[in-house]
């Protein structure tokens, strides 16, 4: 927690917040442009972010795409937000609100959370059913092999289809899916209306990533949703809690209660 509020102390590392506020997922020439800074003192800004958790990086080719990531925000907030009077921190719950906010991008979900757990119990919850049903509420019926196909069951609704498959495989490091398909009967249990459920039929299938990786006793877990903007802009709050009851659970043995 010191780290985060000493990163947000300075406020030129504000400025580069506020940048990716506005528009996620920028290179590090593009933050320069934007904030007339020099490209020596935003790198060793991005690095203090990074290093915090507050900015995530993601390679796409040879660019080095950043993100900003409000896991820190949000655990500060549950912390500290319920523990005293709303007015007092009312600046906190702002900055947490903007955050979340603009954590979807145009084209990418970017979400990254450290996690006191191990390698191998992450993969088990991302991958078995008796936790995947407890923290979202589906199961997968797979085999995990690369272009397996995947079934989604969410209660008594069962989305399959030839383009729903598994796209990487690589035990405790690395696990990548096409994501399901909006089926009228998937929507009728959502709530999601003809003109939503449209516009989703007729965007490309997206894929989430994710990314599993050791940091002393904690595991660094990195989300990238990768789809069109009506999706993202659906998901986006829903990842947020999922993920962080992911880590709840792992953490504590009990997930958080159903999003609202």
């Amino acid at each position: 927690m010191d780290e985060v509020f000493k990163a947000l102390a300075d406020a030129s590392r504000r400025r580069l917040l506020d940048s990716l506020n506005a528009r996620s997922g920028q290179t590090l020439r593009e933050l320069c442009a934007g904030l007339d800074m020099a490209r020596q003192s935003v790198s060793k800004h991005l690095a203090v972010l990074e290093a915090t958790g507050l900015v995530t990086t993601v390679r796409r080719g040879r660019e080095k795409l950043h993100y900003l990531n409000a896991a820190p925000i949000n655990a500060i907030a549950e912390r500290w937000i319920n523990r005293y009077a709303r007015e007092r921190v009312r600046a906190l719950a702002d900055l947490k609100t903007a955050l979340e906010q603009q954590t979807v991008s145009d084209s990418d979900f970017v979400y990254t959370s450290y996690i006191r757990t191990t390698p191998e119990r992450l993969w088990q919850a991302l991958t078995d059913p008796a936790f995947t049903r407890r923290y979202w509420g589906v199961t997968f019926e797979t085999d995990w092999a690369v272009g397996s196909s995947m079934a989604w069951k969410m209660d008594d609704v069962t989305m399959s289809d030839p383009e729903q498959v598994v796209l990487e495989c690589e035990p405790y490091r690395r696990l990548s899916y096409t994501w399901h398909t909006f089926t009228p009967e998937f929507a009728k249990a959502v709530g999601l209306d003809d003109e939503s459920l449209d516009k989703l039929l007729g965007e490309d299938r997206s894929k989430v990533t994710f990314d599993i990786e050791p940091v002393g006793q904690m595991v660094k877990l990195t989300v990238v949703h990768q789809g069109e903007s009506t999706l993202l802009g659906i998901v986006g709050d829903g990842w947020s809690h999922l993920l962080s009851s992911l880590k709840t659970l792992l953490e504590t043995g009990e997930a958080l209660p159903a999003a609202q």
